[in-house]
């Protein structure tokens, strides 16, 4: 029986090694190929003004009883690579969204598009989720289709900066932590791809109703300022309104028209080992509202 145990130990500690690894190198790194720019070259305060600090390259803003904050890109974009990174706050955050997003919400208020990088709140000793979205026209308590995948990360996101990115094309979207691709979203249809330029927005609000745990745990106010960090901005695409010719940087290397090979493999590992919530296996949900499922 001693034989049989030690085998037994010895596979489980092969497969505690493996995914406290992380995934395995995607190989290409996005990222690397554009050049970062400032907050000011980009973006402007779009509110909470007070609650935002820019020292240097690190742009800091902060959600307390008061107010939130938000900041938007100064171009709308048809396509690109959109990216920063992002650390966020320790300890009670629950119902506190950081988010880094795409959206032309105040062009089509109620029937707007919108990608998502969300860090849904937590309270003390549970992992952040990382929460990908995407809506195509829908907006508010009406309407609304999210196409939501959760994710934990294989590390600690309070720790340290660590880099965020959409990269979002005609035939596809790619969501990106550390240049390791998380998921896929490709245009099977026109009714559930967004096509309509986007700005890109990033900010810190009290989503108290849903963020954490579906609203079981609230914004408390009195562990505030709640706190996001943001540095490294990336922001590289073809405008609304500019040449035909321009073409989205690349997100996978020479050769690929979609992600390699390593790069599927990456991705594969990240979502059997970290994916929480896929809304195309909620039995729960109305399919005929998601078609590409």
């Amino acid at each position: 029986m001693a034989p049989l145990l030690s085998l037994i130990f010895s596979m489980m500690m092969m497969i505690f090694s493996v995914s406290a690894q992380g995934p395995s190198a995607p190989g290409y790194y996005p990222s690397s190929k554009i050049g970062s720019i400032s907050f000011n070259q980009g973006f402007r305060n779009l509110w909470g003004p007070q609650h935002q600090r820019l020292e240097q390259d690190s742009l800091t803003i902060w959600l307390d009883s008061t107010s939130g904050s938000g900041f938007k890109s100064l171009h709308s974009y048809q396509s690109g690579y959109f990216g920063a990174a992002i650390k966020l706050q320790a300890g009670y955050t629950a119902g506190v969204i950081t988010c880094l997003y795409l959206s032309n919400n105040q062009d089509y208020p109620g029937n707007h598009d919108e990608v998502d990088i969300e860090f849904l709140g937590t309270t003390p000793g549970k992992q952040y989720v990382l929460q990908t979205n995407v809506y195509i026209r829908g907006s508010g308590d009406r309407n609304i289709i999210g196409r939501e995948l959760r994710f934990h990360l294989w590390f600690d996101p309070t720790q340290d900066f660590h880099n965020y990115g959409i990269l979002w094309k005609p035939s596809e979207i790619i969501f990106l932590v550390d240049d390791v691709p998380i998921r896929r979203y490709p245009r099977k249809s026109d009714a559930t791809f967004p096509t309509r330029p986007m700005y890109l927005y990033g900010s810190i609000w009290d989503a108290s109703s849903w963020a954490t745990e579906n609203g079981k745990y609230k914004a408390d106010y009195r562990y505030q300022p709640f706190i996001g960090r943001y540095k490294n901005f990336k922001l590289q695409g073809c405008t609304a309104g500019g040449p035909s010719s321009c073409r989205p940087p690349s997100g996978s290397p020479p050769g690929f028209g979609s992600l390699s090979p390593q790069q599927y493999a990456a991705m594969q590992w990240v979502q059997n080992n970290y994916l929480v919530y896929d809304y195309c296996h909620d039995q729960s949900r109305d399919h005929n509202l998601t078609p590409e499922c």
